[in-house]
């Protein structure tokens, strides 16, 4: 099924309610049409138009993970708009998956792909008590390739990643190759291990390339949740890690079934403190 379909099939669900619910509140791991966030010319913005429908038809709150660009919800300003990052269980994911991690600030460091990803990388990077650094895309405005402005280059804003394993952290995998790119720069400033961090892993493009860019040493793990569909065939690869959220998001709907805050439950940062005491890390 489309995102559009997924998205009819949700507004049929709420019709069918006959407005007879008490509240409706809406869980939506992966926000309908997230990258068009904003306008430059003549773009639709489709996840503003989504959200607002929603807001029409009588939902009162909603919820998804690590929107493109949190700033959507200034679409619907009145309501209820939580946006969670899945942090406690990616690091947990890296302490029981990944050896040899040490979380401290003389062999990790939390990398930013882009300067769109800086926020979630500097609140990782602050939880757990180490550097962050920073990419930045310098593209081509004057062609366009595939609908889109190549980039030229990665520029690196950051301390020395010598010895250290490394965190890059985005909100999704599409193709990949801005990741694998970025994975390049960091081996070739002799980082150690290049873990790959993302909420939704969509490997748009196939997994031949992050296959290829293992066998030849430049990533040593993706680690990505189970909010999206995941091919037996990606499950499979040595090189994948699913993060488990459907413990936090059973959590979250009992919470809202029982008229209970979120709020604890949105702030991950003493639990994330615990568990690594817990592991004495």
């Amino acid at each position: 099924m489309s995102p559009d379909d997924h998205f009819q099939d949700l507004k049929r669900l709420i019709a069918a309610s006959g407005s007879k619910a008490k509240r409706i509140s809406v869980i939506m791991p992966f926000l309908y049409e997230s990258r068009q966030h904003k306008r430059s010319t003549r773009e639709s913005l489709d996840c503003a138009m989504m959200l607002q429908e929603l807001i029409h038809l009588g939902v009162q709150n909603i919820i998804t993970f690590d929107a493109h660009d949190p700033r959507v919800q200034n679409a619907i300003p009145n309501s209820g708009f939580d946006t969670v990052q899945p942090t406690y269980q990616f690091v947990k994911s890296l302490v029981e998956q990944c050896d040899g991690v040490n979380f401290d600030s003389d062999h990790l460091m939390v990398i930013s792909p882009d300067e769109g990803a800086m926020q979630r990388s500097i609140y990782m990077a602050n939880v757990l008590g180490v550097d962050v650094g920073m990419f930045y895309k310098r593209r081509d405005y004057s062609t366009i390739v595939d609908g889109r402005n190549p980039i030229v280059a990665h520029e690196f804003l950051g301390a020395s990643l010598e010895g250290k394993d490394v965190l890059i952290l985005d909100d999704m995998i599409s193709s990949g190759e801005s990741m694998i790119d970025v994975a390049k720069e960091l081996k070739a400033r002799k980082a150690r291990r290049v873990f790959c961090l993302s909420t939704f892993g969509l490997f748009t493009n196939g997994l031949d390339v992050f296959d290829k860019a293992v066998e030849e040493g430049i990533i040593e793990k993706v680690i990505t949740t189970n909010l999206t569909y995941q091919t037996p065939e990606l499950l499979e690869r040595d090189w994948y890690v699913s993060s488990d959220v459907s413990k936090y998001v059973a959590l979250l709907i009992d919470t809202l079934n029982h008229n209970g805050s979120i709020s604890e439950l949105l702030d991950p940062t003493e639990r994330i403190k615990e568990y690594l005491e817990k592991n004495h890390l």
